[in-house]
């Protein structure tokens, strides 16, 4: 059976909707050298995946650095910065062995560099601008070549510290010649990032130690796109943190075990059982976990203030609610439903604000969830979907239709 599920993943619905980077490229082993075992691809929720091209036996991928428009939640752009237009940058997988040379391209209104995190790969390579190499001018472009021994979830970032905070970095997957043991089903890659953004402006603060956006793949929640998995599927996810803060990300509903950081797989002898994981800030970890329980399970930071979009003070009775004589307060923006919680206004204490907006972001990977459920999907957080068969088909079903109608994110 578990053959049969990474089979389906491999075949016509997965390659049908790997520009959504959720599945797999067509030909799944394609640029596999002998000796190494197909990889399954990893899937990256609302980031794509880089191409490449072959010159010889070089794996030939560019990277473009660039000004990015990034929709946060519906209706809230911000003027990043990414690579190739995506936000964080797209994913590049590769396998154990490979001879990679990556060309990146300046298009920023400043000098950059590229530095690979975690890379054994010669000082010369290592990007550090003025260290072991001049900083690339705005429309330059520097060529990095190497080859790849290590394998694991790695990352590659500019080595500029305010880029870093406005958005520039990407997932580098180092794929094993020998796959690893047990095998997963599912493989995901998560980047968190968080964002300083005042309501009058659209450009990150970068200087700023006060961050009011938290984001997954770019996304904040509830516009973050749900993990699909299959009752029973082996799960994998690999979270990569780059910003100012450590986040304690915590699954509901099931233990894992770490079983690999940024520098490569744990022993498995070391592994322990888990439900939250401190991804400290430059980190990657990898977490394993069978998907035994039903359900639409919350992945999020558990520190509250990450838990939440564009932060306020909600103590007390608002001047809004105090102009309005006490009724509702009318809804923020069109579809959205915008409540306090239940009961009256107390003064002097907290009160939470329910905000549902589920027709706003829905998507094929939203199908079958709980009317007003993006009511509780804010910040930093999305969800693992532990689906049965028949809906895990039906909603891998609407995303081939939504790949074969453009409907990419």
């Amino acid at each position: 059976m578990k053959s049969n599920r990474r089979g389906f993943l491999g075949g016509g619905v997965a390659a049908a909707i790997g520009f959504l980077g959720a599945a797999a490229p067509p030909g799944r082993g394609a640029g596999v050298p002998a000796g190494i075992d197909a990889p399954l691809p990893v899937q990256t929720p609302d980031v794509p995946r880089l191409d490449y091209e072959l010159d010889g036996d070089v794996k030939v991928f560019r990277l473009r650095a660039e000004v990015v428009s990034r929709e946060f939640v519906p209706g809230r752009s911000f003027d990043v910065w990414g690579y190739n237009g995506s936000c964080p940058g797209p994913t590049i997988e590769v396998n154990q062995g490979d001879r990679v040379r990556v060309i990146v391209e300046n298009r920023l209104p400043e000098a950059t560099s590229m530095h690979w995190h975690g890379f054994e790969i010669p000082i010369e390579m290592d990007g550090v601008p003025g260290v072991v190499q001049d900083p690339i001018p705005p429309g330059g472009t520097f060529t990095y070549e190497f080859t790849l021994h290590q394998h694991g979830t790695f990352f590659y970032h500019s080595h500029m510290p305010m880029q870093e905070m406005m958005g520039l970095i990407g997932l580098f997957i180092m794929h094993p010649r020998e796959a690893y043991e047990p095998a997963v089903d599912q493989d995901f890659g998560m980047i968190l990032q968080e964002w300083s953004l005042l309501a009058t402006n659209s450009v990150p603060d970068s200087m700023s130690m006060e961050f009011n956006w938290l984001t997954i793949n770019g996304r904040a929640g509830p516009h973050t796109t749900p993990l699909i998995v299959r009752l029973g599927d082996r799960v994998r996810i690999r979270m990569v943190n780059l910003g100012m803060d450590h986040h304690p990300m915590h699954l509901h509903g099931n233990t894992f075990h770490v079983t690999a950081t940024e520098a490569g797989r744990v022993p498995e002898a070391a592994w322990a059982p888990q439900n939250t994981v401190l991804v400290g800030v430059a980190q990657a970890r990898d977490i394993e976990f069978d998907a035994r329980y039903p359900g639409d399970w919350m992945l999020h930071c558990h520190l509250p203030h990450h838990m939440m979009n564009q932060m306020v003070p909600m103590v007390g009775p608002s001047p809004a609610h105090q102009a309005h004589g006490g009724a509702e307060m009318p809804m923020p923006m069109e579809g959205m439903q915008h409540r306090p919680s239940e009961g009256p206004l107390v003064p002097g204490y907290p009160q939470d604000m329910f905000m549902a907006m589920d027709e706003m972001v829905a998507k094929p990977e939203t199908h079958g969830l709980r009317p007003t459920w993006s009511a509780g999907v804010m910040g930093m957080m999305t969800l693992v979907r532990v689906l049965p068969d028949e809906l895990y088909e039906e909603v891998r079903r609407l995303q081939a239709e939504a790949a074969g109608a453009g409907g990419g994110r």
